[in-house]
């Protein structure tokens, strides 16, 4: 597939925030895509920036731990020249009592030009984007949404398969209180893709329907049907103890074995957004296999972040080509 330059002009991104999937249209996500498509070339360079936001300023604000996803947005804007500044929720005065909002009111008179929020709250950077004129891009709130997660996944399958329309989906795992869950079946499901939960009654219920998915509390349902398998772990941090039956258990009946990854259909892809629990939501061998696309989400990862900070900031030009001057 051959990645394009531009954006296409019909579908140019408008927003100056990325809080959610949910009331993006499928053009935008589109959109999106293709941008990092065309950024995704910029790793294969031997200079590996562009200076399309130097003098910008990237604040990594993240009041939950991450590793991949902070990673990932401090090298991106690395990649298109930008300042970074991490801050913690423990190195942050929302310790000694600040609001967020207060915090984040201080972070823009400094002159950010972006607040990248990781939060608990579902809702937190809404909240923010509609108070500030910094564009906030959400990394993470609550069980709500993890648009970029949703957005590097979709690139994945894209890449890999060549397309989204048409292709079956199955997420398995804890959908109740998984934000990458709702971004992935917000966005699979405007590409045109179908999309099918699985997992205990506990942690998928069938409040989901509404929102035009299939649900099955069996694995072996799906597993000769679907072209991709989106594993989830377990978000032990979100629920209770009652919603989970026990590491065991949910391995048996759930677990994506070596026997049972011999059931798939051909070039079904494996997928994974990290952190794995290896021995129970997949097996070692399955995570490590030619079938897995894992760390292929992880590269993506880092276009798709550096499509996401391009548009926000106003961009509506070709991506730039060219590595700045030293």
């Amino acid at each position: 597939m051959t990645a394009p330059t531009d954006p296409p002009p019909e579908t140019l991104w408008t927003r100056k925030d990325l809080v959610g999937i949910e009331n993006l249209s499928r053009q935008e996500i589109e959109t999106v895509l293709d941008t990092a498509a065309a950024f995704k070339q910029v790793g294969t360079r031997e200079i590996k920036k562009v200076p399309a936001l130097r003098g910008r300023t990237l604040v990594n604000f993240f009041v939950e731990a991450s590793t991949r996803t902070r990673t990932s947005f401090e090298l991106a804007a690395h990649r298109l020249s930008a300042d970074v500044i991490n801050i913690s929720a423990s190195a942050s005065s929302l310790i000694k009592g600040e609001t967020l909002k207060d915090t984040a009111l201080n972070l823009q008179a400094l002159h950010a030009d972006f607040i990248v929020l990781r939060h608990s709250s579902a809702g937190a950077a809404q909240f923010l984007a509609e108070r500030l004129q910094s564009s906030v891009i959400n990394a993470g709130d609550g069980a709500h949404e993890h648009p970029t997660q949703a957005l590097l996944d979709t690139f994945t399958i894209r890449e890999k398969l060549g397309r989204l329309e048409g292709l079956h989906v199955a997420i398995i795992g804890d959908i109740l209180f998984s934000r990458v869950a709702r971004s992935n079946i917000h966005a699979l499901l405007k590409l045109g893709a179908k999309v099918t939960l699985v997992g205990p009654s506990t942690l998928v219920p069938k409040t989901f329907e509404p929102l035009g998915v299939q649900i099955t509390h069996r694995i072996d349902d799906v597993l000769e049907q679907a072209d991709v398998f989106n594993l989830l772990r377990i978000q032990h941090e979100r629920q209770r103890k009652e919603y989970f039956p026990g590491l065991g258990e949910y391995t048996a009946l759930f677990g994506l074995t070596q026997q049972r990854a011999q059931r798939l259909k051909p070039g079904a892809l494996i997928m994974h957004p990290g952190p794995i629990n290896r021995g129970v939501e997949i097996d070692s061998e399955i995570a490590d296999s030619g079938r897995s696309v894992i760390l292929d989400q992880v590269t993506n990862g880092l276009a798709v972040r550096m499509a996401v900070l391009y548009l926000c900031s106003g961009a509506s030009h070709p991506v730039p080509q060219s590595a700045p001057a030293a």
